[in-house]
């Protein structure tokens, strides 16, 4: 039997007896002839058949002959050909995989999704995806920083939130890892430089179109930095790793806004401790308009709204070394300088320090100055495709409702 040639390789097969496989994507009938559209991994081939086709997402080889057509996908068609059916479709797919657009509500492509996902432009979206998370790693591969995989069921929550989901772990109380923060943090003391791509869990009752119970998060941590500025230098060329020059183009040098400045350009009151999302589009709006930018650096939240490892600005105590990153009108980025000091920490920590002992052993023997960040991939993929809603990027999501498929 010969060897599989994909959909994409045709074209340079033209004349030669070939074997392709993948599903029946669309039926064509006319009088004498039928057109039969093959699905694969890499694209659609055109099959000319005398007789009657399988029903569409029927799973099939063909053994046929490549001519060219500059009508048919691909510019070239399968002649000649002998057809096998390797698994039968036993159902009839929510709605038509064949046609360009999709016209199903997302709740329907949710329920369906083992089937939903196989129409081209939806399984596009997460092509996208991969790539940036290749992007990702590849940048950060070039600047010396290793990968790693730390634990996702924990002692405690990582940040002192309530918003975590405990399990039972062999009779005693767990929970799901809300960030790798704390690992990433000690690890620093070893690596230098790390990175990390996998779930965390967050247990917010959120129901918005931003939100996940379980997102993918993009985590880097790195040491000897000089402040908050060092880390937002590495997350720009990491963005520039991961972004689609034909979706976005990321700037030599991402635009940046004061905490305080920010508050006033968007009317908001010099008390607010955090940005709301209307002033996170209305920043955005800004970077745009004034700057050409789709990105936006937001820096020196107040102490009070930053995890307790934040580094305070030494010259405002009130006010960290660290930041937001804006993109297309959402909080894309949190990150910053941490503290790495064993003295600090047991101050901030006070009498919950033995709670942290584990967290704390790194910082005792000694940790240089260090900061990182984190992204989740859900949220870029979809401002990056302008999509309304991140499930709509997520492969099986995981929210307030859906614990299915």
């Amino acid at each position: 039997m010969s060897t599989r040639v994909l959909a994409a390789e045709l074209s340079g097969h033209v004349g030669d007896r070939v074997r392709v496989a993948g599903w029946v994507h669309r039926r064509r009938r006319l009088k004498s002839v039928t057109f039969v559209v093959v699905r694969d991994r890499s694209g659609l081939a055109q099959v000319v058949l005398g007789s009657a086709a399988p029903p569409e997402e029927t799973v099939v080889e063909v053994l046929a002959t490549v001519s060219a057509n500059p009508r048919a996908p691909g510019g070239v068609e399968l002649v000649e050909p002998v057809v096998r059916t390797l698994a039968e479709a036993a159902a009839k797919p929510p709605f038509d995989l064949y046609r360009p657009a999709v016209t199903a509500s997302l709740p329907t492509i949710l329920d369906h999704a083992p089937v939903a996902l196989r129409h081209p432009a939806l399984k596009e979206r997460f092509a996208v995806a991969a790539a940036a998370v290749r992007g990702f790693r590849s940048t950060l591969d070039a600047l010396g920083f290793t990968e790693v995989h730390t634990p996702k069921i924990v002692a405690s929550a990582t940040e002192s939130g309530a918003n975590v989901f405990g399990i039972d772990y062999f009779g005693r109380r767990a929970y799901l890892a809300q960030s790798p923060q704390l690992f990433k943090q000690a690890l620093v003391g070893v690596f230098e430089r790390v990175y990390e791509v996998g779930p965390v869990f967050r247990a917010e009752p959120h129901d918005t179109a931003r939100h996940l119970a379980q997102y993918t998060s993009l985590d880097v941590e790195l040491g000897f930095i000089r402040d908050h500025h060092d880390v937002m230098a590495v997350l720009r060329d990491v963005l520039a790793g991961m972004a689609d020059p034909a979706l976005v183009t990321v700037p030599a040098e991402i635009p940046e806004i004061a905490f305080p400045a920010a508050l006033d350009l968007v009317g908001a009151p010099a008390d607010e401790p955090d940005l709301a999302p209307a002033h996170e589009r209305a920043l955005s709006a800004w970077a745009r308009r004034e700057h050409g930018s789709d990105f936006l650096f937001v820096t020196g939240y107040p102490m009070a709204k930053r995890p307790f490892y934040t580094h305070p600005d030494p010259a405002r105590p009130g006010y960290s070394n660290s930041f937001d990153l804006l993109f297309r009108g959402v909080e894309l980025v949190t990150g910053g300088q941490r503290l790495h000091r064993h003295a600090d920490y047991l101050a901030v920590l006070g009498e919950a320090a033995p709670g942290y002992a584990g967290y704390l052993q790194a910082f005792a023997h000694g940790m240089p100055p260090h900061g990182g960040f984190a992204i989740g991939l859900e949220r870029w993929t979809a401002r990056l495709l302008g999509v309304a809603n991140v499930r709509e990027v997520t492969l099986f999501p995981r929210d307030l409702h859906r614990l299915t498929p």
